[in-house]
């Protein structure tokens, strides 16, 4: 049976190596399962302790994709054994999403650089792995989005935090109509550090294993972007979409007001610009629901830590599997495949902020300290 990840040790100059982990289901476009982020979270706390490692390069196999998201089949399994359940109750749920964020926070927080190949589809939490790594890469094949609206989700993974943090209000359009963007639009916002062609992604790992990688960290970052901008070799992307409409997503967000963002959307589905017009489509036939969740969530989180965004995230991304749409918006884009999820509420009148309240409430047995509670605390340091 194929590893579902790939770990390797690159020897490279000054006795140090390099740690390589790849994705390694490329038939799923390196979807992530449990099983994967435990093996990603048990390596990189290894490597981070290995004084013989210098640097993590993070990739996904094959052409398509980086990763392109959860297991999305894994998690309707354990929604649909734990139906009528409550939400702690969602035993997959539970233990997928602590690993998974655990696993996300060290990459944020790691203390080596780790250099994320973004090539082709990043999404969902493909972006929770690429957003946190020191350098991250994009190419000419990268296809980024957070599309949650369409499966009835939110933008997780730290989603939240990345997005409320982009310039403008443009965080709000990105989470409600799940656009995607290429490589040069995640240079202008600040999601990526460096382009590369792919066609140069084998040379430059060649290139990685003939440096000296002894030093502090400091001197670790700057020769990692001094490698980079050789292999890049003055190549440049394109303008995006998203930058070429930068004025007109400024004017839709400004105040981050949700009736007014929602109503602007879906003033677009009829535009003559075809990226305007599938982002435009993409909200108006996501849930309703996801729609409300994603603003309230950006909203909440613009002056958090790190590590509480990912311990808010953890009670709504429970709180999915049993009320909402995230167990219908699978089912008819993945399971029956019929395209036509029954969203509830169907309205965005309904899913008013008044009925996104059920899904901050934490679902564990009272008394119980939050499942994350010790992320990003010292060791020893004791839990508030």
């Amino acid at each position: 049976m194929t590893e579902s990840v790939l770990f390797e040790r690159v020897p490279a100059q000054g006795g140090r190596v390099l740690g390589m982990a790849t994705l390694n289901r490329p038939q799923a476009l390196n979807g992530l399962d449990l099983d994967m982020c435990r093996r990603l979270l048990a390596q990189l706390q290894s490597w981070a302790y290995d004084d013989a490692v210098a640097l993590v390069v993070l990739q996904g196999a094959g052409e398509k994709a980086f990763c392109a998201g959860g297991d999305l089949h894994a998690l309707y399994a354990g929604m649909q054994a734990n139906q009528g359940g409550a939400a702690w109750d969602n035993q997959y749920a539970r233990e997928f999403f602590d690993v998974e964020y655990r696993l996300d926070y060290l990459i944020h927080t790691y203390p080596k650089p780790i250099l994320c190949w973004g090539d082709g589809i990043v999404m969902g939490g493909g972006v929770g792995l690429f957003n946190g790594a020191s350098h991250r890469v994009v190419s000419d094949t990268t296809r980024f989005a957070m599309p949650e609206i369409s499966i009835g989700l939110f933008p997780d993974v730290g989603g939240t935090w990345m997005l409320a943090h982009l310039p403008a209000g443009v965080g709000h359009f990105l989470a409600l109509s799940g656009a995607q963007i290429n490589a040069s639009d995640c240079l202008f916002l600040g999601l990526a550090d460096a382009f590369l062609p792919q066609a140069r992604y084998q040379a430059l790992l060649a290139a990685l294993s003939q440096f000296d990688w002894r030093g502090d960290r400091a001197m670790l970052d700057r020769r990692l972007h001094q490698c980079l901008d050789e292999a890049r070799a003055g190549a440049r992307p394109a303008p995006g979409p998203l930058e070429q409409h930068y004025a007109a997503l400024r004017e839709l967000c400004a105040g981050r007001d949700f009736e007014r963002i929602c109503q602007g959307l879906l003033q677009w589905q009829g535009s003559e610009d075809a990226w305007l017009a599938r982002a435009a489509q993409t909200f108006a036939k996501g849930s309703p629901g996801s729609a409300r969740l994603s603003h309230t969530l950006l909203e909440r989180v613009r002056h958090l830590s790190l590590a509480d965004v990912f311990r808010l995230e953890y009670i709504v991304s429970l709180q999915c599997g049993v009320q909402g749409d995230f167990q219908e918006g699978i089912r008819a884009l993945l399971i029956d495949k019929d395209k036509q999820p029954r969203w509830n509420p169907d309205t965005l009148d309904r899913a008013d902020a008044d009925w996104v309240e059920r899904f901050f409430a934490p679902s564990w047995p009272q008394g119980m300290a939050h499942p994350l509670a010790d992320l990003g605390r010292k060791e020893g340091e004791a839990a508030a």
